[in-house]
């Protein structure tokens, strides 16, 4: 507990609802109704009495450092514990390391929290607050949803309801024809998001093997162990890709005997794929193979001569992905 890590959760959360707004433009028209200007609506990070101090010390209309309207600016307020959400706390989920797949990556289910937001918009006139409003409320209904990478180093996505709380107005215009007017908008949003804890390493969590033992005897004090069925993981497709031999006669789907080019590097009672089928190799004899066609719920298919004989071995059996299927090999003591 309390270890050092930083997913970034918070900081993606709030830039992913920043670029919800971040490309509204409005258009202002003369006495024609003929558009004369084409404004794409700044937007920043800051609290709204910033910009409102920054317009009353810039009142002079005619200085061109002056800051302009419209503009808007979001900020984030604050946050709040969301019960309604929570799942297990002790509860793991397992996932392959993006970075490297024979590895995994373990994290505990994340803390459901709200994130407040408020959107504030500024405009000098009415017809600009109303266009920039009427270009964001459809798309809350009263909630929108937002897809963020919360946690980079698992790539774990979710989709985050931003939902519209409420929206007020102010005129702030008071005094004589000098001062500057700033229409007031605010629109108030909560995020939905999850916070997650570190993720660690899970490769040394995950069985490879699994161990049955039959006991005999009535009396729990005095058993004898007299049978062990043990079970470990099979790959049911070869990883490293290397061909070990090739089909020297062409075979039908319903052959049992399977004639290579050269059998010294298969072994019975193993498995090979041919051209994606998997097979279960009985026996050997010279270089005829007698097999099992069809295994690990793959179809049995003709293969040409020339056809690569790829073999599942104990390598492939370590290469085995997570979210790939796999078969089991027992042995009984």
């Amino acid at each position: 507990m309390f270890e050092y890590f930083y997913n970034e959760i918070l900081r993606r959360t709030l830039v992913s609802f920043g670029t919800l707004f971040n490309s509204i433009t409005i258009k202002q028209t003369n006495a024609s109704d003929n558009v004369v200007n084409t404004i794409r609506v700044p937007l920043a990070y800051g609290p709204t009495q910033k910009f409102l101090a920054r317009l009353e010390q810039q009142a002079d209309l005619n200085k061109s450092t002056a800051m302009t309207l419209p503009r808007m600016s979001f900020e984030f307020t604050g946050m709040t514990y969301d019960s309604s959400r929570k799942v297990s706390t002790t509860q793991q989920y397992t996932v392959k390391d993006p970075d490297d797949g024979s590895l995994s990556k373990k994290v505990y289910m994340p803390v459901p929290y709200n994130m407040q937001f408020e959107l504030s918009i500024m405009t000098k006139l009415n017809d600009d607050a109303l266009q920039i409003v009427e270009q964001i409320l459809p798309y809350f209904q009263p909630s929108y949803n937002l897809t963020v990478e919360l946690v980079e180093s698992i790539q774990e996505k979710r989709d985050i309801p931003v939902i519209l709380e409420n929206i007020t107005m102010q005129d702030d215009y008071d005094g004589d024809f000098t001062t500057r007017r700033v229409l007031l908008y605010t629109l108030r949003f909560t995020a939905k998001t999850y916070l997650f804890g570190p993720a660690t390493s899970a490769t040394k969590d995950i069985i490879k093997k699994s161990t049955v033992s039959y006991l005999t005897g009535t009396n729990p004090a005095n058993t004898e162990r007299v049978l062990s069925y043990s079970t470990v993981p099979r790959a049911t497709k070869n990883y490293t890709g290397d061909a070990t031999t090739t089909v020297s006669v062409d075979t039908s789907k319903t052959g049992k005997i399977i004639e290579v080019e050269d059998a010294s590097g298969l072994t019975a009672k193993s498995y090979i794929v041919i051209d994606d089928e998997n097979i279960f190799i009985k026996s050997i004899s010279d270089n005829k193979l007698t097999v099992l066609r069809g295994q690990d719920k793959t179809t049995a298919t003709e293969h040409l001569r020339g056809a690569e004989v790829h073999v599942i071995n104990a390598a492939d059996n370590a290469l085995i992905e997570e979210g790939d299927d796999f078969g089991f090999s027992g042995t009984i003591t």
